[in-house]
């Protein structure tokens, strides 16, 4: 019934993602920014025998698992994309059969763009996805009155005393541009507590998707306070990155920052804007200011079958933890570090407040050495209670 392909031309891949209303996370230039981050990358089509239509699309990223004998992991970021007149759950299954041959898999996971996906019982919804199914999508076929209507009081309060204030907003373009949005995002994910890429990833990304990857930066007294960084298709602007810094926070910068993004992509015709994911209590709360509503997409699901498949499952999630521990115990031994080595530079003689920090970060290093056994034990045992099971 169906035949299978690859599309390696980019402008043969790009038009095919927006023909069918593809995500831009689907578009040709992710990819080649992704393939300079550890992953594969490949873009796959199903066509109908007779009809020699493409029918289904997707774009994978793949990378091996360790200790798996050279299996991989498939992931499709906010796809496939799909006629909306084809079975959904044969072409997922038949899909999901080819590439679970044809690229040696051990596990398949799709994020797909929808709020509700028809699948077989051959696939699984998990928790460990990679993109936060709870977001916010704003209709963009709203009128600009109905989008500024149906946001907070205070949202729309802020927005105009940031224009008041002599906040403006302009369009990152070079290099240097981007360099001064990611020194707001460093200051952002250390206030925050969240770990973010080396610089290089970023400049990536802003090359290879182009025009798909438009920058705004805010401006206060001829500095960059805030910045917001989305991905867009024809029928979909994706929040990437976004950060501010306390003095915009204090000229509400980001309020007129993110309804500018939103007005302007509303002026190029797009259809939906999505802000992707509701993370921490207070950008949950800033988020949330700019609609009435939450949107549920359907979440992460995985194909696989076989024993090594069901120890994958067991151990992946776990193995995301350790991962995800130990980068965060390798950041704060740094800071805590950094922290010494600034007081040993310093006159041997302490303010007591200089002693009582000195004191803190003595602590901290010890807090941190507790915690790692702890956990790293913990997720020891967890894993080989999940081989004695199976």
């Amino acid at each position: 019934m169906y035949e299978f392909g690859r599309v390696t031309n980019k402008e043969e891949w790009d038009d095919l993602v927006l023909e069918n209303n593809g995500h831009p996370l689907q578009l040709w230039g992710w990819g080649e920014a992704k393939a300079k981050s550890n992953w594969n990358v490949d873009r796959i089509v199903l066509k109908g025998i007779r009809e020699k239509q493409i029918i289904f699309g997707a774009q994978i990223l793949y990378r091996k698992v360790p200790f798996f004998n050279n299996k991989h992991l498939v992931y499709i970021p906010r796809g496939p994309f799909m006629s909306e007149t084809e079975d959904q759950m044969e072409l997922m299954d038949a899909f999901a059969d080819y590439i679970y041959r044809k690229y040696k898999a051990i596990a398949i996971q799709i994020e797909p763009d929808l709020d509700r996906v028809d699948l077989s019982y051959n696939w699984s919804k998990i928790q460990s996805g990679s993109l936060m199914n709870q977001t916010l999508i704003l209709d963009l076929g709203m009128s600009e009155k109905g989008l500024l209507s149906e946001m907070a009081k205070k949202t729309r309060q802020y927005i105009r005393k940031a224009e008041k204030n002599g906040v403006s907003i302009v369009r990152a373009k070079t290099s240097k541009d981007i360099n001064a949005c990611l020194d707001i995002y460093k200051d952002t994910a250390k206030r925050a507590g969240f770990k973010i890429h080396e610089d290089k990833y970023y400049h990536d990304i802003f090359k290879y998707l182009g025009e798909a990857s438009p920058v705004y930066m805010a401006i206060y007294e001829g500095k960059p306070v805030a910045f917001l960084w989305l991905a867009i298709s024809n029928y979909t602007a994706f929040e990437l990155y976004g950060g501010v810094t306390s003095v915009g926070q204090k000229q509400k910068a980001n309020y007129s920052l993110k309804w500018k993004a939103i007005a302007t992509c509303k002026d190029w015709g797009i259809v939906r804007y999505d802000m992707n994911g509701l993370v921490s209590e207070g950008v949950s709360n800033f988020k949330e200011g700019f609609s009435n509503h939450v949107n549920m997409l359907a979440g992460t699901y995985e194909y696989g079958k076989g024993f090594s498949y069901l120890l994958f499952s067991k151990l992946f999630p776990l193995g995301k933890r350790l991962i995800k521990f130990v980068k965060l115990n390798k950041g704060s031994k740094v800071v805590a570090k950094k922290e010494i080595e600034n007081k040993e530079e310093k006159p041997m003689s302490f303010s007591p407040e200089e002693q009582k920090m000195e004191q803190t970060v003595s602590d901290l290093e010890k807090t941190i050495d507790d915690r790692k056994t702890e956990e790293v034990e913990e997720i020891k045992d967890e894993a080989k209670t999940a081989i004695e099971k199976n």
